[in-house]
């Protein structure tokens, strides 16, 4: 696997710190791929991120979202030895960030049939949205807001 060295671009760029950090650690997180998961779009602002983490149960599994960063861990507590004759089912206790862009927020999450499916809205706020701007002289009957369209 190849590794980038972003060092000469510290030097010459300022105010890019989190996008470097963001490239780094998705270099990082393609190492390790448990639990595997799905990212999908639902709609222009509706997103779904879905793990496959059969063998845990939903108390198992913890989800914390903070500023723009959702972590998903798990850990399994074994409650008796078992003696496996082929052990294909992982169980090993993981931890999966996913790095989210800015007004993303988590809607709900939900377990069914072995996947945890965490649903994403994308909200911006109504300040941050296009709005037309009334040009005195003209009547208010002309001034309309525009529908936000998010990048």
């Amino acid at each position: 696997m190849r590794t980038y060295d972003f060092s000469p671009l510290w030097r010459s760029t300022i105010g890019f710190d989190r996008l470097f950090d963001l490239a780094e650690m998705a270099q990082r997180a393609g190492e390790d791929n448990y639990p595997p998961y799905n990212i999908e779009r639902l709609s222009e602002d509706r997103y779904q991120i879905s793990l496959a983490v059969a063998g845990f149960a939903p108390n198992e599994i913890a989800i914390t979202a903070e500023q723009n960063v959702i972590t998903i861990e798990g850990s399994k507590s074994e409650k008796a030895e078992r003696d496996f004759l082929y052990r294909g089912i992982s169980t090993r206790s993981f931890k999966r960030q996913f790095n989210l862009a800015d007004y993303v927020q988590v809607k709900s999450a939900a377990f069914d049939n072995g996947l945890l499916k965490i649903e994403l809205v994308r909200e911006i706020p109504e300040a941050m949205k296009p709005r037309r701007i009334a040009i005195n002289g003209v009547s208010a009957d002309n001034v309309q807001k525009l529908e936000a369209k998010a990048a």
